[in-house]
């Protein structure tokens, strides 16, 4: 095998090991870490809302996250030695682990921001499955979710006030 042909399979190889890690987090596995990121962004929004929020927030596109995974890889062989390259390609739970935590620092880099802006805001989806409809369900039920907090802490200061008026 050339040197070529091995950095070719090498390539491959990485590129698989992701698209399968991201493959295998089912939908319970994603909302859970989405609401947890959101949560932990957001405080201030309530548990309810967290998980309105991470119910909502759609997949990415397979051909988005195919590139961002291929612009990864194409910087790890750029940045990395060979023979780092084939330990963390070697098969094991560990090394595959590790890729995955460098490509999510590869996606958390000002480049990498930039580049996700602008390929999101270039996705042109038909009428139905725009992120206007998706943002007026999102407002819609966070809007409920509100509504039910505030009668809830209403309900609870009413209650409040007559166990206090009973004790007086």
């Amino acid at each position: 095998m050339t040197d070529d042909q091995r950095t070719a399979a090498l390539w491959e190889q990485a590129k698989n090991a992701l698209l399968r890690r991201v493959a295998r987090t089912d939908d319970a596995g994603r909302a859970e870490a989405l609401a947890a990121f959101v949560g932990m962004a957001r405080p201030d929004l309530g548990a309810e809302a967290v998980r309105v929020v991470a119910e909502t927030t759609p997949r990415l596109l397979p051909s988005l996250t195919e590139k961002w995974i291929g612009l990864f890889v194409d910087r790890l062989f750029e940045t990395v030695p060979l023979p780092q390259i084939e330990m963390l390609c070697d098969g094991t739970e560990e090394n595959e682990a590790a890729l995955a935590l460098a490509y999510v620092m590869f996606l958390e880099s000002e480049r990498m921001e930039k580049q996700m802006a602008e390929d999101l805001a270039a996705v042109n989806l038909p009428a139905g499955e725009g992120g206007g409809d998706l943002a007026a369900d999102v407002c819609r039920r966070l809007a409920m979710v509100e509504e039910k907090r505030r009668q809830d802490s209403w309900q609870k200061a009413e209650a409040y006030k007559a166990a206090r008026g009973k004790a007086n």
